[in-house]
């Protein structure tokens, strides 16, 4: 990424939430702030579910020509229309993906912190790599994706880098050189206001 360049900012929605009120809350924070994609990264395997969510989800994100993909499923990607998929097992299902959804899909893989899962994503046609968590986190084993695996995919590797997971304000004025994305989730959807929970953070880029 070019030091010139500013991070975009890749939303990530809540695990669980009542699309009907989502849609107000995304349609504020899009109309607020640029912003290049829209994750749909969803704890229910229904897939009526899924589909009404997403439904929603597309109705305003496309309006404000915002790219939408779905974690995890790829048939359900392509069934429902949406711009891609998000995977969250590094290269595995990257190939899979690639060809049930086309050349002209977004077809992202989260790498957690292997640099070695993110170039075997990226030769098997992944558009996008993520490494997470970004910031400290005490879950899972509290492992995190260092400053230095993100200097070292700049300085080396083409292909878009998503730092993810945890992110502080200083944390993201640390990474705001190194990543290409800033995956923002559950950082906003907290707070009342996540239209200005992002603006704070996209702030602290500098």
């Amino acid at each position: 990424m070019s030091d010139q360049e500013q991070p975009q900012i890749y939303l990530i929605t809540p695990p669980e939430f009542d699309p009907a009120t989502f849609s107000d809350r995304l349609a504020a924070t899009l109309d607020a702030h640029e912003i290049a994609c829209l994750r749909l990264s969803l704890a229910t395997h229904d897939e009526e579910r899924i589909a009404r969510i997403a439904d929603a989800c597309r109705e305003v994100t496309h309006a404000r020509d915002v790219a939408i993909v779905l974690e995890r499923h790829i048939a359900l990607a392509e069934r429902l229309g949406l711009d891609g998929v998000h995977l969250p097992d590094g290269a595995r299902s990257v190939r899979k993906a690639r060809a049930a959804l086309g050349a002209d899909a977004i077809v992202g893989a989260f790498c957690a912190q292997s640099s070695h899962e993110g170039l075997s994503a990226g030769e098997a046609g992944a558009d996008y790599i993520a490494f997470g968590p970004a910031g400290a986190s005490a879950l899972g084993g509290g492992e995190q994706a260092d400053t230095e695996l993100f200097q070292w995919w700049t300085d080396v590797v083409e292909i878009p880098v998503v730092a993810e997971g945890a992110l502080t304000a200083p944390r993201i004025t640390e990474l705001a050189p190194l990543t290409d994305f800033f995956g923002i989730g559950d950082e906003i959807w907290g707070h009342d206001d996540p239209a200005a929970a992002l603006g704070a953070l996209i702030r602290a880029m500098g």
